[in-house]
């Protein structure tokens, strides 16, 4: 019997990878085999399985969105292999699962999805896309690590009782001439030491990245949505390149409520009959862009409504009237909804903040896909 369509379902990993062959005539997962973690390994396994399913037959493969990134993608359809990768959090889940999971069991859902079409694909990002989006996430661990440091200096003084006493914030001008100025007896002043010394490092390097994707920002395929993006508040140069290149061609969404529901900002539901429960947001789709937008209505929660700092006005020069004008209705609204979310309607601050993030997404689409109007 030869067989139009065989679905090839991969549980991925970095030393191995488990295959298995799927197809809508016999329904069942067939032929399980696991191999070495290296795409060769897949195209002798299909070439393999011709002898089961006919030379006509067409091969798909599919393997979650993991660790080996878009690698084993490029590798597969440079040797004319199909091949999707799959969102985990869009796939259909098996009953069970989470009892018995195995990589067998992993390969076989992956491949019957892949069948059933019970899956939404990753979007394959232009070179150019993938590499700054990678420049962009390194940079972001480097912010990480000087969050944590931060932490550390502020843990080791409140351990042996170094308490700055200033009007300021901790961090400032003010802040660090204090730290600076400690004397620990001791061993602890090497430690206060080596601690500053890599803050002063980390600050450095931030500096130096920051600058660089001022760079890559000003590239043209880049450029004018940046400056576009850059008219809301809380959107500056790092933030709006890291939401271009990770979401890619904005208009392979129907419309605003379509991205904000890939990212997972929209609301999910449990409902059964007349009764219906809305549950908080779904978090599916990419984690990365949702954390961007959340952080980025946080500065909704501070200043007057219609207000627009220097900062802001100078981030908004140069881009088009109606540009312009589509941001400060969007920046009013936003932080109009969030004064009211917050103070009238008594809803917690990260309640008001996922909200005013959503729809920050649906302006952000408008904006991208030209639907200012």
């Amino acid at each position: 019997m030869n067989y139009s369509t065989v679905y090839v379902g991969m549980d991925v990993h970095k030393e191995t990878f488990s295959l298995c062959c799927y197809t809508n005539e016999k329904e069942q997962a067939e032929y399980p085999q696991k191999v070495d973690g290296h795409y060769s390994k897949v195209i002798n396994y299909i070439e393999a399985m011709r002898f089961h399913y006919g030379d006509d037959a067409l091969f798909i493969c599919g393997y979650e969105a993991g660790c080996l990134g878009f690698t084993l993608y490029h590798q597969l359809t440079d040797h004319n292999v199909n091949c999707v990768i799959l969102a985990p959090t869009t796939m259909l889940q098996q009953k069970g699962r989470k009892k018995v999971k195995t990589d067998k069991r992993d390969a076989a859902l992956i491949a019957r999805c892949l069948a059933h079409h019970d899956y939404s694909p990753v979007h394959i990002p232009t070179e150019q896309d993938e590499q700054t989006k990678e420049y962009i996430r390194m940079r972001d661990d480097h912010k990480l690590a000087l969050k944590k440091v931060k932490q550390q200096i502020l843990s080791f003084c409140l351990r042996h009782n170094y308490r700055f006493d200033g009007t300021t914030n901790h961090w400032t001008q003010a802040h660090l001439k204090w730290l600076r100025a400690l004397k620990p007896d001791g061993l602890y002043a090497e430690i206060l030491k080596e601690y500053l010394l890599t803050y002063d490092n980390l600050t450095d390097k931030l500096e130096r990245l920051d600058k660089r994707i001022e760079e890559l920002a000003a590239d043209e395929a880049y450029q004018e949505n940046v400056r576009k993006l850059s008219c809301f508040i809380g959107v500056k140069t790092v933030t709006a390149l890291a939401v271009l290149t990770e979401v890619g061609d904005f208009k392979r969404f129907s419309s605003a409520q379509h991205f904000a529901s890939y990212i997972g900002l929209t609301p999910g539901e449990d409902s059964s009959g007349d009764d219906q429960h809305r549950l908080g947001i779904t978090k599916a789709g990419n984690r990365h862009v949702r954390c961007l937008l959340v952080e980025a209505a946080q500065s909704y929660s501070r200043g007057q409504i219609g207000f627009k700092s220097k900062a802001l006005k100078a981030r908004q020069n140069g881009n088009a009237p109606e540009v312009i004008a589509y941001a400060d209705k969007a920046n009013e609204r936003l932080r109009r909804k969030y004064y009211r979310m917050v103070l009238r309607n008594n809803k917690r601050t990260n309640v008001a903040k996922t909200a005013v993030a959503r729809e920050l997404a649906c302006f952000m689409w408008g904006m991208i896909t030209g639907n200012v109007a």
